[in-house]
């Protein structure tokens, strides 16, 4: 195949490859997403592994989405979404095109939540059957390979047809989906999808949403050059292992050392002093002042003058970190939007002593809030994301939170974590040869 993230080649029968998939579908499942014979080449690569993950999610082939924000509970979520903004672009650019080729646009959030889905009516009806609506989670992790779910966990617009779907019931539509990300930052917000017929099987679906992706990054781009923008600094760090500064309109990314240095001291505004600051970052306490200085000087070329000061070292202008912000929203009981704003853990591979104590008390202080509030798509959110998906005690928390007909896969994931612990202290507990 010549695109790998498209769903058919040139001149493929469209017919003969549902076929196809479906017996490379029967064989995964029959295996418990251990067939005997590889998936591939019959399944492309990024589906193949989509499949995978899913059946590691313990995702039921057979199962339906599930409706996760009521109406009221969904008119305030996206009402204060970034995608709000744009949904008259996204509305204008897809709008006549779901409605003459009998399709649905849909925009989900960055945990594959729906949040808007319109179109062509009958279509609506068809797709409510399998609860392709408003306020239902299609996550991959939650409802197995899917355009939406799909684009957003490998962050790259994807297509997804027929039997490629990992659920039953979704194999009779094709989707193509790409991720929204918020272009100050970088990080995913959504996705912006197609779903229909076969008919989207083409290289043009995957195209037009990738367009209309970009078009809606470019619109969030105007939209954030608001007057006095430019006197703050933003620091983007959960989730990521280079920070991302933007000053004075630019768009900066760090080294690993300098997302250090730029977070300690956005974490310290009022400024810190160079043996404190050597404290903070360094774990080896033979690392001199030299070191250090050599590091700020560097990070001063690339910041340009006037924004990294001295005696004490600290920023010039004030911060608005991505960390700092949930710690605000937590502190005011905002829990939701806390967890909203959580993109991961801060800077995951820094080894550095104020960064890990900030990582770790934020990430504790978070799941604490969580499990304290018990709102079942809250820790669902958490649990099935990467850094919560071994979270023993969250997981416990969901079971007891899940209604009845939602618990046994979670009751499937806390027997395996379980497992798992067992087999690791039975390890532990081997004397050594």
């Amino acid at each position: 195949m010549n695109d790998p993230w498209v769903a058919l080649e040139p001149g493929a029968d469209p017919v003969e490859r549902a076929r196809a998939l479906r017996r490379a579908h029967e064989a995964f499942t029959a295996g418990g997403g251990r067939p005997r014979e590889p998936v591939r080449p019959v399944v492309r690569p990024v589906v193949a592994d989509s499949w995978r993950r899913s059946a590691r999610a313990r995702v039921c082939p057979d199962g339906n989405a599930c409706v996760e924000l009521d109406e009221e509970e969904l008119a305030a979520y996206r009402e204060g979404h970034p995608l709000a903004a744009v949904m008259p672009v996204i509305r204008e650019l897809m709008g006549a095109y779901a409605a003459d080729g009998e399709h649905l646009v849909a925009v989900c959030d960055t945990y594959g939540r729906l949040l808007w889905v319109e179109g062509h009516p009958g279509t609506l009806r068809r797709a409510d059957r399998m609860n392709f609506v408003a306020g239902a989670r299609w996550a991959e992790s939650a409802a197995g390979t899917n355009a939406p779910g799909t684009a957003i966990a490998v962050d790259r617009p994807v297509q997804v047809f027929a039997a490629e779907h990992f659920r039953r019931p979704v194999q009779a539509w094709t989707c193509a989906a790409a991720p929204v990300h918020d272009p100050r930052t970088g990080r995913v917000l959504g996705a912006v999808d197609i779903t229909g017929g076969d008919g989207l099987a083409h290289p043009h679906s995957l195209a037009f949403v990738q367009a209309v992706a970009r078009a809606a990054e470019s619109q969030l781009a105007l939209l954030e050059r608001a007057p006095g923008a430019g006197d703050r600094l933003g620091l983007t760090a959960l989730g990521r292992d280079e920070a991302v500064l933007v000053a004075g309109g630019r768009r900066t990314r760090l080294s690993r050392r300098h997302s250090e240095i730029l977070v300690a001291l956005a974490h310290h505004p009022q400024g810190m002093g160079g043996e404190e600051l050597l404290a903070a970052l360094y774990e080896d306490e033979s690392v001199t002042p030299v070191t250090l200085r050599a590091e700020l000087s560097r990070l001063r070329a690339l910041l340009g003058p006037g924004v990294l000061r001295s005696r004490p070292y600290r920023l010039a202008a004030p911060v608005d970190a991505d960390f700092d912000a949930v710690g605000r929203r937590l502190a005011s009981g905002a829990v939701a939007s806390a967890l909203g704003g959580y993109a991961g853990p801060l800077l995951p591979g820094s080894c550095a002593p104020a960064v890990t104590r900030l990582r770790r008390r934020l990430a504790d202080e978070l799941r604490a809030a969580l499990i304290a509030r018990g709102d079942p798509a809250l820790l669902a959110d958490w649990a099935h994301s990467p850094w919560g998906e071994e979270d023993l005690e969250v997981w416990r928390a969901l079971a007891g939170a899940v209604p009845p007909g939602r618990l046994a896969p979670v009751q499937a994931r806390l027997q395996a974590l379980d497992a798992e612990l067992r087999a690791g202290a039975t390890r532990l507990q081997r004397p050594r040869p």
